[in-house]
Parts: C-alpha cells; structure tokens; sequence
C-alpha cells in the first residue's frame, strides 16, 4: 500500500491552504494515492482563499480535481485564522491520531503533517512538544530522532525542544551515538551507498582542548570512536561554526546537530523553503514541511505551498523504500 496521508494542521494555520494549493498544483494522475486528512469544511475555506478548485471524495481512487478525503469532525470548526484556540489544537491531534491509525493498520505508507500549534495543542489537553512527542507517545513510545534533509546540507538532532541546558544534559555518548546510528541508516534507505557523517562539538572550537568545556572531549568523542567500530564513515566532533560549510561544500552527507537551533539555524539560512523535517525510529513513516502555523499570514493567501510539494516528493520516496524493504 503506496498511499500518503496528508494532514492539514491547525485549521488556523497555512496548513489547510498549503495543503490544497500543493495538491491542486499535482497532476490528476500524481494526486491518486494521496490522501487528505481533515475536516471538510476547513478544506472547502482553504480552497476558496487559496482560489483552487478541487472536490473531496471519500474514495482513494479519484477523476479530475478531486481528492480523496478522510474526514475528521471537530466541533468547533471552522475557527478564525490566526488565532489561538483549542478547537484548533484538537483538529491537529485528531487529524494525527487518524493517520496514525491507518499506517499502523497499513493503510498508509507515509504521513505528511502540515504545521500545529503547540500552545493550541496543550490547550486542548494535549501536551506534547509538538509533532516528534505526538507521534512518539502515539506509536508506542519509541524514541524517535529529527532529521532536516534538503539537497545540498541534512541534519540529525541529538535533542530538539528542550532548553538549551537540558540539551547539554541529553547529550550523553549513548544518544549520541543512537543518533549517528539512526542517520546512518537512514541515509542507506535512501539508497547513499557509502554516507560520509560529521558529528559538531557542543562546545566553541570543540572545546579546544578543555578551555571551553570537556564535553566534546568526555560525550561526543567516544561516541565517534564507538560508530567508526560499526563501520560507519563519521568523524567529529567538529566545530559547529566550519562542519556546516564543509557539508554544504559536498565533503558530509549528514551532521549530527546537538541541539535545536545548532540545526536548524543553518538549514532554514540555506533551505528555507525545501528543506523536509523527517521522523527516525518511529514504526511508521512521516516527514513534514519545515516551517510552522504562520498565523500572521494565515487567511490571506500568501502561504506558498513549495515546502509542502517537496515533502509530498520525499513521502514518496519514503514510501518506495519501504516497498522495496517488503520484497
């Protein structure tokens, strides 16, 4: 089963619009087997803003500009844009929930998620730090790794929605090295024959030896050293402030990023717009655009839907792999 559920986000959000925009600008043929997740009413208001003309059928197999919709009924909706409310938080859980169902029934390959809210997430009794948290808890509680793939630069985080000091307490040689591991592997599914890893320091300069900080020396080193028994091609740690050139320039195919905005500052300067947020070590599939809720825009019809056509192009190649895994 090759098909790719794509939820729509907070309805308050660009998520609903980004999502008929993407869909409508695919080909009749290259929207069967996508499949919508949201509430009806909320994608009819987003057609309508976006000026799209798509229908919603309940069916996979579609003819012309409609798309085949799993509908999911909040009460509620449709809610204001640009706000915060907790019918919006709700939506997103349920639309989420619903393709959760389907891939662990097998119904799905790949799921797609447009942007949430966080604070409208927990107040709806959510309380996750986002998607990563979400999907986790839903799937069983496995741990899961965050991975920014674009063309020319990809990143695997160690930690991601903690404060910086945590962050520096989650960094442990362990972690660390479930990390390089999961983006290994990743890499191999996307068919890199030989991927090249660099782990980034935590500490400026890495430390330079023991003046800044022993944490590269005592955490991060022997989680290298630990990979390259495994055979796996890293190196590291690098100071964070050259390993992203480096990787940009073609020399890495992956850096290991300690933390939150040590990853994703460098992809959002190079990427904004094409860079693909995945999730490693789930039992299911999912990627998403890499950008959030953008409330001050929301309703206008300014959202741009590239973000989201790039993460619909990596589903489905995440879902070959998977295809191909099966034979």
């Amino acid at each position: 089963m090759n098909t790719i559920a794509v939820t729509i986000g907070d309805p308050a959000g660009i998520g609903p619009e980004v999502a008929v925009k993407a869909l409508a600008a695919l080909p009749a043929d290259e929207r069967r087997g996508l499949r919508l997740i949201g509430t009806r009413a909320v994608l009819e208001r987003a057609c309508e803003i976006a000026r799209v003309s798509l229908t919603f059928a309940d069916a996979e197999l579609t003819e012309g500009n409609s798309v085949a919709l799993e509908s999911v009924d909040v009460p509620g909706l449709p809610i204001p844009h640009g706000k915060v409310h907790a019918a919006g938080g709700e939506a997103a859980f349920r639309y989420i929930e619903r393709a959760v169902s389907l891939a662990r029934d097998g119904k799905t390959a790949c799921i797609v998620t447009a942007p949430i809210n966080k604070q409208a997430l927990n107040l709806a009794g959510h309380h996750y730090d986002g998607h990563t948290g979400m999907l986790s808890a839903l799937t069983g509680g496995a741990s899961s790794f965050m991975l920014l793939a674009s063309e020319r630069l990809s990143v695997i985080h160690v930690s991601t929605h903690v404060s910086l000091r945590e962050a520096i307490d989650r960094a442990t040689t362990e972690r660390i090295l479930a990390t390089i591991r999961a983006g290994y592997s990743h890499l191999r599914r996307m068919s890199v024959a030989r991927p090249r890893l660099a782990v980034a320091s935590i500490n400026p300069h890495g430390g330079e030896g023991g003046l800044f900080g022993r944490e590269d020396d005592v955490m991060v080193r022997p989680a290298v050293e630990r990979a390259r028994q495994d055979l796996i091609d890293v190196v590291g740690p690098i100071p964070a402030d050259t390993v992203y050139s480096r990787a940009y320039q073609g020399e890495f195919d992956l850096v290991i990023a300690q933390y939150h905005d040590q990853g994703h500052i460098p992809m959002k300067l190079v990427a904004f717009d094409t860079t693909v947020n995945v999730s490693i070590g789930l039992p299911i599939d999912r990627c998403s655009v890499d950008h959030g809720t953008a409330f001050d825009i929301a309703g206008t019809g300014q959202a741009d839907h590239r973000n989201m056509m790039v993460a619909i192009g990596y589903a489905r190649r995440l879902a070959a792999s998977r295809a191909n895994r099966s034979r």
